[in-house]
């Protein structure tokens, strides 16, 4: 017999005025609680989604975002929490804005694809530039033209970068050492990523034939759906140290932020690793909640194919986004009749927001080996931290957090709190509000276009009937996410930055 909204709350118990517990109970089995971070506004869309699940038994093909995080917390080998981040919302297997940790030492721990998403390493890159508003403004609907052009975008589009068979195998094993060997990147850029842009354990024979058919024609896109390309302002600078740091010292500072993933690879491989998992749980016995959490221990044969299918995939998007960068720069050099070096075009940080790493935590005053599961959730190390860059060692790891199209995004720093509290990880973004299908009913695309037009910001779009999709009403408020998790301790705001150019598939 379901329960009722009301027993379902005796499961939830606020703890601090940001975040929520979920008890053992909430959900069958669940091994350790879960949590949940949100303000007043975020929270009020958390309770409705549960209160429209128990009254109509049904959500549209997932489970609402609480059920989920409480799901996660009944897979083997988890350790602390199940984490939900603010931007948390209903997604295949784990939330997006899920995070969860397992322990390397224990057998029966298993790795989840679902806890990583389908699109393997999405995730943010932010450039700076040495121009200002004033600049950029008389040549603005040029320059993102310029970019349009130079940057393949949209569904089916394909890319510009000279790609054969042999170069993908590489590009696949060495990630952005790939794309430094191939003069696509300057040295510097590496040492502003994260994990320097290559993730060592990754083995393109794990890679299926039918993902890499797939990936080879895209690599250099940026694809559709929320992916994007936007020129910004800085509008807001909260911490000047930090924002010096990274080589911005004035309002007004245009910057550029690249948005997109691996591609249909990402994807393809999921797809492969989840037909894979279903089999190796009937064989093992792994029981789960969901069968989207399909899932295999870490050390079984299809746990080890998978992760090294899905280092390849991420290093993939590493060159994928370093492929852009490089178009990027040469649009903006053509524009400014410059060079992108005297443009001061250095990479400020790239971050991964769909991703799965073996990273040290402490748990119960014991330094653990962890595969911690990101899914749209991003990286937040603090000052002093031996895996962020030397520039940043003062500050803090820089997180990058992108809004929706014409909505502002912004630049945050990890904090220790973030290390004790969620395995150092912050928000990705805003968060959906309304499902894609709800959105293409509910709003039209041209009215979307003429609200950007409005705000004096350029727009092109390769598919303008998906924008009603990435509208901001499609999304929770940007702002409110942030400031939930800057309440909360596990990430400082550094800049807020506003679009004057978006380039979307």
């Amino acid at each position: 017999m379901p329960r009722t909204y009301e027993q379902e709350l005796a499961f939830l118990e606020k703890i601090t005025p940001t975040c929520w517990k979920i008890k053992k109970g909430f959900v069958p089995n669940m091994n350790v609680e879960g949590v949940f971070y949100v303000n007043d506004f975020l929270e009020k869309l958390m309770f409705e989604e549960l209160r429209n699940f128990t009254r109509s038994g049904d959500y549209g093909g997932f489970l609402p975002g609480m059920k989920q995080i409480g799901n996660v917390a009944a897979l083997p080998g988890i350790v602390y929490r199940s984490v939900g981040l603010p931007d948390v919302h209903s997604g295949y297997g784990f939330a997006i804005g899920n995070m969860a940790a397992f322990d390397l030492s224990d057998p029966k721990s298993v790795v989840s694809p679902g806890g990583v998403g389908f699109d393997i390493n999405c995730g943010v890159r932010l450039i700076r530039t040495n121009l200002n508003l004033k600049d950029v403004l008389p040549v603005k609907e040029k320059l993102t033209q310029t970019l349009f052009d130079h940057i393949p975008v949209g569904v089916g589009s394909k890319g510009i970068i000279p790609m054969d068979a042999q170069a993908l195998e590489e590009a696949l094993e060495m990630g952005m050492d790939w794309s430094l060997r191939q003069g696509y990147v300057w040295a510097d850029d590496k040492e502003h990523c994260e994990e320097y842009g290559r993730m060592l354990q990754a083995d393109p024979a794990k890679v299926s034939s039918r993902a890499k058919k797939r990936g080879l024609p895209q690599l250099g896109t940026l694809g559709a759906g929320n992916h994007y390309a936007e020129i910004q302002v800085v509008e807001e600078i909260f911490d000047k140290h930090a924002a010096i740091k990274m080589g911005i010292d004035h309002l007004n500072q245009v910057v550029l932020m690249i948005h997109c993933g691996s591609r249909g690879m990402g994807h393809q491989v999921a797809t492969d690793a989840l037909v894979a998992m279903e089999r190796a749980m009937k064989r093992d016995k792994i029981e789960v909640n969901d069968r989207q959490l399909a899932c295999a221990h870490i050390t079984s044969e299809e746990g080890q194919d998978y992760l090294k299918a899905m280092a390849a995939a991420a290093n993939y998007a590493w060159v994928n986004r370093s492929s852009m960068t490089f178009l990027a720069r040469q649009a903006f050099a053509k524009i400014f009749n410059s060079t992108p070096d005297d443009l001061d075009m250095h990479i400020i940080y790239d971050v991964s927001h769909n991703i799965a790493k073996v990273e040290e935590h402490w748990i119960d005053g014991k330094m653990k080996t962890l595969l911690v599961h990101r899914k749209g959730s991003t990286r937040a190390f603090p000052p002093h931290h031996p895996l962020i860059p030397v520039d940043y060692q003062l500050t803090g790891q820089p997180v990058l957090i992108g809004g929706t199209m014409g909505t502002c995004s912004y630049v945050l720093t990890g904090t220790e709190k973030a290390m004790t509290e969620t395995f150092g990880s912050t928000c990705h973004g805003a968060g959906r509000a309304l499902s894609r299908a709800k959105s293409r009913r509910n709003l039209d695309y041209t009215d979307v276009l003429e609200q950007l037009r409005e705000k004096g910001i350029s727009i092109r779009v390769a598919s303008p009937k998906l924008v009603m999709e990435e509208a901001p009403e499609s999304y929770k408020n940007v702002t409110d996410v942030v400031n939930t998790c800057q309440a909360a301790g596990i990430s400082n705001k550094v800049l807020k930055l506003r679009p004057i150019g978006v380039i979307k598939g």
